[in-house]
């Protein structure tokens, strides 16, 4: 599934609060990956944007072949590649001066992190809802893929950057509300 196409911009949505009350009526924590309901619910307490799909980010390897899977990697010499199914949530943005700011500090995230995080539109979801655009953490290489087979060695590091996503995530959420 091709996850990345380049940015597109916001759009007039006349019915963008009319989406969002559906898109969250139907949300459940059960559905959110555990160590991002936080995030996730933070960010649809916003009125400028609700999310639309989340992951975590999953490691498979030998031995782990649960798709998901929460464990961090082993500290092993025994794993020689890993499967990695990419970290990221999707978001609808209002487009609004809290939408066109909250964008903008979605874009300085990829600055953690440039050559593994990337702001994007995804077509697939731009088609099903105007505004959509994704944060996924990845290697650029594989940028518009939603799975990746690193060395144990790069999923190390891609694990180190996923959690430190998500802490960049929390830092703008506290930012935010502050608006």
């Amino acid at each position: 599934m091709e996850t990345f196409t380049e940015l597109k911009e916001l759009v007039e949505n006349p019915h963008y609060h009319e989406q969002r009350q559906k898109s969250l009526a139907g949300l459940t924590d059960s559905m959110i990956d555990v160590p991002i309901i936080e995030v996730i619910s933070g960010f649809n307490k916003l009125p400028c944007c609700f999310t639309m799909q989340s992951c975590y980010g999953h490691f498979l390897y030998n031995g782990q072949k649960d798709p998901y899977n929460l464990d961090p990697l082993p500290v092993t010499n025994t794993i020689a590649s890993v499967e990695y199914r990419i970290a990221y949530i999707a978001f609808c943005i209002d487009n609004s001066d809290s939408g066109r700011r909250l964008s903008e500090a979605l874009k300085e995230i990829t600055a953690f992190e440039p050559e593994n995080i990337q702001f994007c539109c995804a077509e697939w979801f731009w088609k099903r809802q105007v505004n959509s655009y994704a944060l996924q953490v990845e290697p650029d290489r594989f940028k518009h893929e939603d799975k990746a087979i690193l060395d144990y060695k790069e999923a190390l590091n891609m694990e180190k950057i996923r959690n430190g996503f998500f802490v960049q995530l929390k830092k703008l959420l506290r930012q935010q509300i502050r608006y």
